[in-house]
């Protein structure tokens, strides 16, 4: 949740490029806009969000900032950098913040009825409801967001075995797994590891040959023809002809027989959300339980990147500073390189020490402003 440079040892350009922290930061903030308050927006599908300490410290209501009212309304002060949210409404110089007001949008209601908070807000995470970074916490690990209340969690307090994938996941932590219930029969068969029913020869998997040899007419529970089973992109609503019943993935599932223990979180294959069934009873189901946004393939936070991706251009340091560099010949770049190793590294500490956010346009700007300063030094 928050970037810091801490460390006062000599890095080299590439040790920068390749920082995996400074990279997400990039790809989370490019998707956001840095001058304009996003209010007038409404509630937005997802954006980065923050949370100024200062103005609402813990023990009042928390609120929330866009990118821009971080950088521009509460420069200076302590910034807590929430990563994303969905569906959210900037709270800058609303009522929450007293005689406070926006400088960017400042025609704001009084309160956005609509955003959901945690203890975030307030610079705290997991269930053990400690800071991030925690200075008393001697084990240095790396925190995971579920997907669903957007809660950070130490892989230890998980309740689960976290094991590392190539892959990208998903996790949902286990309240939010009981919260939404029906999660745990799909997580039976696509969540890893998966659960598999074996028979007393550990090399066969068990088939109930009479339950296979059902009359067609009998299973309520056929596919759509359409779609085929468990298709996702097919009408799952679709009725059939002769006994006017519908295909529901979920009840599919449950007739397998296989269950999982229903305790700890669970770690999803990235495009598990296409394998949940649409057929009307569900859709409902995911209302009733709040995670109807499952179903919306621009909700993930990778979507969200790509967007920023598109909209930005090369969202990368590497190809920023390529392409600032790419007007200048090989010794210069070397010249170039050789002195911004300090200069980079004093930038980012000076952000970071002020409580700045990285964004897109402050890396431009200092390539920049170190290219001007050298074609000068070459051109006097």
């Amino acid at each position: 949740p928050r970037m810091s440079v801490n460390e006062e040892r000599t890095v080299t350009v590439q040790e920068i490029l390749e920082d995996e922290e400074l990279q997400e930061a990039y790809a989370v903030l490019a998707g956001s806009d840095p001058d304009n308050c996003s209010y007038p927006q409404g509630y937005v599908k997802r954006q980065a969000v923050f949370a100024c300490n200062t103005c609402t410290p813990r023990g009042v209501e928390p609120a929330g900032l866009c990118l821009a009212c971080t950088n521009h309304c509460h420069d200076g002060h302590d910034i807590f950098e929430l990563y994303t949210k969905r569906n959210f409404r900037c709270d800058c110089g609303n009522s929450k913040f007293g005689v406070f007001r926006c400088q960017l949008s400042p025609g704001k209601d009084r309160q956005n009825a609509k955003n959901h908070y945690n203890h975030n807000f307030h610079g705290c995470y997991c269930t053990c409801d400690r800071p991030y970074p925690d200075t008393e916490d001697q084990v240095n690990e790396d925190m995971i967001q579920c997907i669903i209340c957007e809660d950070w969690y130490h892989p230890r307090h998980l309740g689960c075995t976290v094991e590392d994938s190539e892959e990208l996941q998903e996790m949902v932590c286990e309240t939010c797994m009981n919260k939404a219930p029906f999660l745990w029969t799909y997580s039976t068969h696509i969540a890893e590891p998966p659960v598999v029913k074996v028979s007393p020869c550990k090399w066969e998997v068990e088939v109930n040959k009479e339950e296979d040899k059902e009359p067609e007419d009998k299973r309520s529970d056929e596919p759509c023809k359409n779609g085929g089973e468990g298709s996702s992109t097919s009408p799952s609503c679709q009725e059939k002809s002769q006994d006017k019943t519908v295909y529901c993935r979920l009840r599919e599932l449950k007739t397998q027989g296989l269950e999982r223990a229903r305790e700890g979180a669970v770690f999803w294959p990235y495009h598990w959300r296409a394998t949940l069934c649409t057929c009307v009873s569900c859709k409902r189901a995911y209302v009733d339980a709040g995670v109807q946004f499952l179903l919306d393939e621009s909700d993930t936070v990778l979507a969200y990147e790509n967007r920023g991706t598109v909209e930005q251009g090369p969202a990368s340091l590497d190809s920023l500073l390529m392409s600032s560099l790419s007007t200048l010949d090989r010794v210069q770049q070397l010249e170039i390189f050789n002195e911004m190793q300090t200069e980079l590294m004093t930038f980012l500490r000076q952000i970071a020490d002020e409580g700045k956010v990285v964004t897109a346009e402050a890396i431009h700007q200092f390539f920049g402003e170190l290219m001007s300063r050298k074609r000068r030094q070459m051109n006097s």
